[in-house]
């Protein structure tokens, strides 16, 4: 898929990238059940990404989170949000790096507008707004048919896992 906003220049086209669930395990350390993110589509450097979760009845929280009415939490929600921008920071920064863990710092304006419910796909969307060093903030929308269900502002710090 290309960014065809300005054909006219060159410069202005950007291939923009993908990550299906393999890559999205090779930069991200979560595994079940704390993985969120299905699949990452729409990567423009470190910029903005799409983050695609196929919410189903099968996805553990819902034994708890409510069984006569199953809701995803909000704050996993917003751990997906969190999740696609890691991956979309992690990406940019070396090809085939995995050995960089995203810790959350703050959580700002976080608004939950209606319930994601089984059968809901997730659409992630995350925006940088700033960067310093290792420092990083963002916005992101999570939307269901189009339609906005939670939003929020946060920053995560980038690092070297000791080992």
């Amino acid at each position: 898929m290309t960014d065809t906003s300005d054909a006219a220049n060159p410069e202005a086209t950007q291939e923009l990238e993908t990550a299906d669930i393999k890559r999205i395990m090779e930069l991200l350390p979560h595994r079940y059940p704390m993985l969120l993110i299905d699949r990452i589509i729409d990567m423009k450097g470190s910029e903005s990404a799409i983050g695609i979760k196929n919410v189903t009845i099968n996805d553990n929280f819902f034994q708890g989170h409510f069984p006569d009415f199953p809701v995803m939490p909000g704050v996993l929600i917003v751990e997906a949000m969190a999740q696609t921008a890691g991956a979309l920071v992690v990406n940019a920064a070396k090809k085939g790096s995995k050995h960089k863990v995203v810790y959350f710092m703050t959580i700002d304006k976080a608004r939950f507008r209606r319930p994601v419910v089984p059968g809901d796909r997730l659409e992630v969307h995350v925006r940088k707004m700033q960067n310093r060093g290792t420092v990083w903030k963002f916005h992101g929308d999570a939307k269901v048919d189009g339609k906005v269900v939670a939003e929020a502002d946060y920053s995560a710090m980038i690092v070297e896992p000791e080992e």
